[in-house]
């Protein structure tokens, strides 16, 4: 952090936050150009205060997990925002347990990702199943579209129909487009406000931990800050990458038919190996943006040596003596079996067992899953 903002020690008015001009994810972050300003107030809350709107702070698990331990204390409504296309890398871990008695409504965000033949009744069952895999019992799954206004307005209603009274605690990840949702149900209420806009003085508090959005009928939401999940692949990457991972539209399947010792490249960022198995599909559901390359696992590690960063990118050149040694993650596919194996933040591949196995390789911290097929 710069020596003239540690010197000063300037704190934000309207959120409590550190000022500095380092880096914009983080609380406290001012434009370099404005910290000679006497009064001035974070992004955050300028972004609030002129244009109403929310921008996520995020947090690492050990500050996240201080505000989680309020959540049992009171009688809430939680609603916890997840990304359909990411669940296993968005979801908030250990949130039963911190939930405790209060109802838990579950919503993935991202629909409008999913190709159109997808079969949402299908899908909302696997999230339930998925959850009270996790530990959680959702009194519903709602699949929304914040980006495209798909399904709020109805979120909004069953949020009201459920609340029952309580105040509501939206949680959630980075990258589940969690602000974005927030944003789209202070427009739905700007709707029924004079002048059709919210003001400042309808926040009670922009803190850090939590910005309070009051509901008309009593009662009010609040947004907490998003939870870094280092488990997510996105994180090692150059924010400039980041449109190249995360789909802007709906995803188009690629479809590879593999022999086996065949190889699979996700940019500069994942390999999967099919290391034995009869001739199959692999359908690939990652961004459209991200280039698939496929070799022979024999040359596999040459192919890498000489193009990580180039031809197999994302990571940035600039990037590769940061990024995290590979690790391997081996699973095997029985016969007749429908699976997904998910990479964290990136994605997953469909596989229709045929006694198949398979190794993936993804640097080390990122997780990668199997699961039953969704699609």
């Amino acid at each position: 952090m710069d020596e003239s903002i540690n010197k000063n020690h300037r704190s934000c008015p309207g959120c409590g936050a550190q000022l500095q001009s380092t880096d914009p994810s983080l609380p406290g972050y001012v434009p370099a150009s404005a910290m000679e300003n006497e009064k001035v107030i974070c992004k955050r809350c300028f972004r609030i205060l002129h244009y109403n709107e929310v921008q996520d702070v995020l947090l690492d698990g050990e500050d996240f997990r201080t505000i989680l331990n309020h959540l049992a204390d009171e009688k809430i409504l939680i609603v916890s925002v997840v990304d359909i296309f990411d669940l296993e890398g968005s979801w908030v871990k250990g949130l039963a347990r911190h939930a405790m008695h209060n109802p838990i409504l579950l919503v993935a965000n991202k629909v409008d990702l999913l190709p159109r033949s997808t079969n949402y009744q299908k899908v909302k069952r696997w999230l339930a199943q998925s959850a009270r895999e996790l530990g959680v019992q959702p009194v519903d799954v709602v699949l929304v579209s914040a980006e495209r206004k798909i399904n709020v307005d109805q979120l909004l209603e069953r949020i009201e129909e459920l609340r029952d009274g309580r105040d509501v605690y939206v949680v959630g990840t980075t990258n589940v487009g969690k602000s974005t949702l927030i944003n789209r149900i202070i427009q739905s209420y700007n709707k029924g406000l004079e002048g059709n806009t919210i003001t400042t003085s309808y926040f009670p508090g922009t803190t850090l931990d939590r910005i309070a959005i009051p509901l008309p009928n009593g009662g009010v939401i609040y947004d907490t800050p998003g939870l870094i999940n280092r488990e997510q692949i996105a994180h090692l990457i150059d924010v400039r990458d980041l449109s190249k991972l995360i789909p802007r539209g709906e995803i188009k399947p690629r479809v590879f038919q593999l022999q086996a010792k065949q190889t699979l490249f996700f940019g500069g960022l994942a390999r999967v190996d099919f290391v034995e198995g009869e001739r199959q599909s692999m359908v690939c559901y990652l961004s459209n943006d991200l280039q698939i390359h496929r070799t022979k696992m024999e040359n596999a590690e040459n192919l890498l040596a000489k193009h990580w960063g180039e031809l197999l990118s994302p990571p940035r050149k600039e990037q590769l003596a940061e990024m995290p040694t590979w690790k391997r993650h081996r699973f095997s596919i029985g016969k007749q079996e429908l699976r997904d194996i998910v990479i964290h933040g990136l994605g997953w591949v469909a596989i229709k067992g045929t006694g198949a196995m398979v190794d993936v390789y993804v640097p080390e911290g990122v997780g990668v899953s199997i699961r039953p097929s969704i699609i």
